[in-house]
């Protein structure tokens, strides 16, 4: 039989193993931050591409014009989209969430809201810095499109 415990170490190992290393300054902080810089920045890293793909799926299935539209208009579009979309939010936050070991699931629970207020604005933060990446995606699907026809 599986020991379940020596099991669930194995796998808290090997989500914590694959996450990159971001170094911070050593400051005072509260519980929030050391968790948004010891546990999310290095997820939200690690998921990156994943976090630009679904933000494209969700351009595409919204019909969004999002090449057409100026840069400020995109930056909008984006906060507003991870703020105010329930599905997107949910989607990409459990993109994140889905990286926790148990220990640290039992940690976020315990103030909730104000961490997936830090998740939201970091990948709000770090989606509209790549947004020249998600235009030259959003034109190679255009492009393969438009040659399909």
């Amino acid at each position: 039989m599986i020991d379940v415990l020596k099991m669930k170490s194995v796998m808290d190992f090997a989500k914590k193993s694959i996450r990159p290393v971001i170094v911070t300054e050593q400051i005072p902080q509260s519980d929030a931050e050391k968790f948004q810089n010891e546990v999310l920045r290095p997820i939200l890293k690690l998921q990156n591409e994943l976090l630009l793909e679904i933000t494209k799926h969700f351009l595409q299935k919204r019909k969004v014009k999002f090449e057409s539209l100026s840069k400020q208009t995109r930056l909008d579009w984006i906060a507003h989209s991870l703020r105010n979309d329930n599905r997107m939010r949910g989607l990409l936050v459990g993109t994140i969430i889905g990286h926790f070991t148990v220990e640290e699931w039992h940690i976020f629970r315990t103030e909730e809201a104000e961490l997936t207020r830090r998740i939201t604005e970091m990948m709000i933060k770090r989606i509209q810095d790549q947004i020249g990446a998600l235009l030259q995606d959003l034109n190679k699907s255009d492009d393969s499109k438009s040659s399909d026809l």
